[in-house]
């Protein structure tokens, strides 16, 4: 199994589980002298199974992507620095919108606010930081399709 369909399966699996919790939670309670409209324990076996697949992909994922290097780093160190750059680009595009704001002034009188950044330095910044997120996705993703899962 190639790595980018274990992370669809265990995508569906986290979705199947969450609708298999509520379906459960519905059936648990019944009126006196009514039938639940799903047997519980079915549900309880079925969540259970999944949960176990589910612990099983999640293992095999995690070994993989600490294996498998793209241009010296592990799936695993790229991901981490996607995710950095995404909490770093996040706080910078913010940064970036604040000092973009205007301030009204109803009059010339009245204290006008400055930018203390250089606006347009920071989204470029931000902008190769957004470009640096996508190279790296792309890299991970081409690999997800051509690397098998090790199990």
């Amino acid at each position: 199994m190639r790595l980018a369909v274990a992370l669809q399966e265990r995508a569906d699996l986290n979705i199947k589980i969450d609708d298999l919790k509520d379906r459960l939670e519905r059936n648990v309670l019944v009126q006196e002298g009514e039938e639940p409209t799903e047997e519980p324990m079915a549900l309880k076996k079925e969540l259970d199974s999944c949960i176990e697949r589910l612990a099983y992909l999640i293992a095999a994922i995690n070994k993989t992507n600490c294996e498998t290097f793209i241009d010296g780093n592990s799936i695993t160190e790229l991901l981490a620095r996607k995710d950095a750059l995404s909490v770093k680009v996040s706080a910078y595009r913010d940064t970036v919108y604040t000092g973009n704001s205007n301030t009204n002034r109803a009059r010339n009188t009245e204290i006008k606010i400055m930018p203390a950044i250089d606006v347009k330095a920071w989204q470029k910044e931000t902008d190769l930081i957004s470009k640096e997120i996508r190279l790296i996705d792309n890299k991970i993703q081409e690999t997800n399709w051509t690397t098998e899962l090790i199990e």
